[in-house]
């Protein structure tokens, strides 16, 4: 009994400081959206415009965050342990969600130049590549998930907006040496792609649920 109580004390610690740094990453997004002082004159909105880059930036990466926060948030619903290489997987995820941040500042002043974009990129797959691990290893020892919780269509659905993520950001990393603007929208691209993922799978979540179906993966302990 007291092992179960520390895993679960584990689990619930790796959620809130998870949530705690994501939330700090976000708003250091913020901290970068200012306007130069415009003199004597007032402010006009061609001032604004002309900081697009630095909203543009700030946009993707707040969309970032969040939908790796999201996906995140997703995993743990099925977890009921978290071991010591769990954590250190999540640690590494958490490191370059941080690092975020500052290769936005460096897409917003340097849009156009290609070790920006390629940093930021990198970034973005690196973070992807680490969440892939997250799922793949939890998957792997179904011990870790909660009994009767997750369904086979959930886990490939999962594994599949993992892998997109991962695809995505490999094709920008490439397209960022030709050009980065272009790099840039295609991040941008994941948005209706994901969209497309969840929206088939609920459909067909929808479908196992009418036939009474639900495909559950089975408790190793029986």
């Amino acid at each position: 009994m007291e092992v179960k109580e520390e895993k679960d004390l584990q689990l619930d610690r790796l959620v809130f400081f998870s949530d705690a740094v994501v939330a700090i990453a976000i708003t250091l997004l913020a901290l970068d959206l200012r306007l130069p002082r415009p003199g004597p004159e007032h402010l006009h909105w061609a001032d604004v415009g002309a900081q697009w880059r630095t909203f543009a930036a700030f946009l993707l990466s707040f969309i970032n965050i969040a939908g790796f926060w999201r996906m995140h948030y997703r995993f743990c619903i099925y977890l009921r342990h978290a071991d010591d290489r769990l954590l250190g997987l999540n640690v590494g995820w958490l490191l370059f969600i941080v690092l975020l941040p500052f290769t936005t500042t460096l897409v917003s002043s340097y849009f156009t130049d290609k070790p920006a974009m390629l940093l930021y990129c990198l970034n973005t797959l690196v973070i992807a590549v680490l969440q892939n691990f997250i799922w793949d290893y939890v998957v792997a020892r179904p011990a870790l998930l909660k009994p009767q919780a997750l369904s086979r269509l959930t886990s490939y659905y999962l594994r599949a907006y993992c892998n997109l993520e991962m695809l995505n950001a490999a094709v920008a990393v490439g397209v960022a040496f030709l050009s980065p603007a272009l790099a840039f929208v295609l991040l941008f691209l994941k948005i209706p792609t994901m969209l497309i993922v969840w929206i088939f799978y609920g459909r067909r979540r929808a479908r196992q649920r009418r036939r009474g179906r639900t495909d559950l993966i089975p408790d190793p302990r029986g």
